[in-house]
């Protein structure tokens, strides 16, 4: 299997469920499109992704994921700078938001194509503008959809998950494991 993805948060997530893989990134440019609703979005980029990666190596199986954070109608993905995290912490902080994952499991040899969405209701403490502060200045923030990670130092500032975990972290392993039985591959066999 190649994961078309560089996130070391997704390899580490299929790394724990022993999946063998490659790690392929694409370089599919993420910019939403006009009226496009937050699923769609990350349904098509996760597809555009595992495309891409698949045109290469057509008889592997791809496996690529899209995440994002909305809040409200505003769509919080990577910060541009450590000033853009503080905004978008300031922004959820004392709020629930919604991560939503798409996920493309894809072999053009066989023709087999999936995707999927993952949604996850986070809501994060209220936290002062020092605390916020303090988020960004260790980094953590700074390559994360929302500005922060659930599975990090950030995870003390989260006060809920109401869905799966793992979606959050980047890739919901329990949709996944739904996706590879029903493509056929077997994630339990040795």
């Amino acid at each position: 299997m190649i994961l078309a993805s560089a996130s070391p948060r997704r390899r580490e997530l299929l790394e724990s469920i022993r999946i063998p893989f490659e790690v392929m990134p694409s370089d599919v440019p993420e910019a939403r499109g006009e009226g496009e609703s937050p699923e769609e979005y990350v349904a098509r980029l996760s597809r555009e992704k595992a495309a891409a990666i698949a045109s290469q190596h057509p008889t592997r199986w791809v496996l690529a994921a899209d995440t994002t954070v909305l809040l409200g109608d505003q769509l919080l993905e990577k910060p541009l700078n450590r000033a853009d995290a503080v905004r978008m912490l300031s922004a959820i902080c004392g709020r629930t938001h919604t991560v939503y994952t798409g996920v493309t499991l894809l072999n053009l040899a066989t023709r087999y194509h999936d995707t999927r969405v993952a949604e996850s209701e986070v809501r994060m403490l209220p936290l002062a503008d020092c605390d916020i502060e303090w988020y960004v200045e260790t980094g953590e923030p700074l390559d994360k959809a929302g500005s922060y990670a659930v599975q990090g130092i950030g995870a003390m500032f989260i006060e809920s998950v109401h869905g799966s975990y793992t979606n959050v972290v980047g890739l919901p392993l329990a949709l996944l494991f739904q996706m590879l039985r029903k493509a056929g591959i077997d994630p339990l066999a040795k």
